[in-house]
């Protein structure tokens, strides 16, 4: 299967283009891809909700959808909340979302259940997409059905590679890609996840990004 489409423009920033252009946490742009219709935002920190690079991307007809406790960031936006385990339209874009959350408990404080933060299943021209956000392995993974599935292998925030290849276990998606991790991991341990998750995860692929890696913040 062909994802030409998406683009990967780092860390857990993607780009879905089609009859309309979609962005998902867009974060540390070298510049605008073009404009927005839709821009999801998964959760409020600040390499997932920027709003210097949402500025870069929307107009006044673009529409970021985030949670709701993002709301008062995103007041001079365009904005619609959405809330987890739901089926959304909005200008002709079907989507659902996801719970996104920490069960290891050395994460718990990082993305607490109750926060109500999201990962998104977009309908991209009848291909599904999952970005899982950020997240651990979830039992709301289980019933997730979708054409490739983006999930988060850096550790410390998010799943490790061995908790995401769990994850993918799960999952009933056609093809998974990892992300989200390059920053936390340099290079060589952003190979050696790769590696792994290449080798355990059937029907994975890697994700070039279109834009120079940076791995710090």
């Amino acid at each position: 299967m062909e994802f030409g489409f998406l683009k990967w423009i780092g860390h857990a920033a993607f780009i879905i283009e089609g009859e309309k252009r979609i962005y998902i946490d867009p974060f540390k742009l070298s510049k605008s891809f073009g404009d927005a219709d839709i821009v999801f935002i998964t959760h409020p920190h600040f390499d997932h909700l920027s709003i210097d690079d949402i500025k870069k991307v929307a107009t006044k007809e673009t529409i970021i959808v985030a949670p709701t406790e993002a709301k008062s960031k995103l007041a001079s936006f365009n904005t619609f909340l959405a809330e987890p385990m739901k089926k959304y339209n909005l200008n002709g874009i079907e989507f659902e979302t996801v719970y996104a959350y920490n069960v290891k408990k050395e994460r718990l404080n990082f993305h607490p259940k109750r926060n109500n933060w999201l990962g998104y299943i977009i309908n991209a021209g009848g291909k599904h997409i999952y970005h899982a956000g950020d997240t651990d392995f979830i039992d709301e993974m289980k019933s997730v059905k979708c054409d490739l599935a983006l999930l988060p292998v850096g550790g410390t925030y998010t799943m490790s590679v061995e908790e995401a290849i769990e994850a993918a276990k799960a999952i009933d998606a056609k093809y998974f890609a990892p992300m989200h991790y390059r920053a936390l991991l340099g290079r060589e341990g952003s190979k050696e996840a790769e590696d792994k998750f290449k080798k355990e995860v059937k029907n994975s692929i890697l994700l070039k990004e279109v834009q120079e890696p940076s791995y710090s913040f």
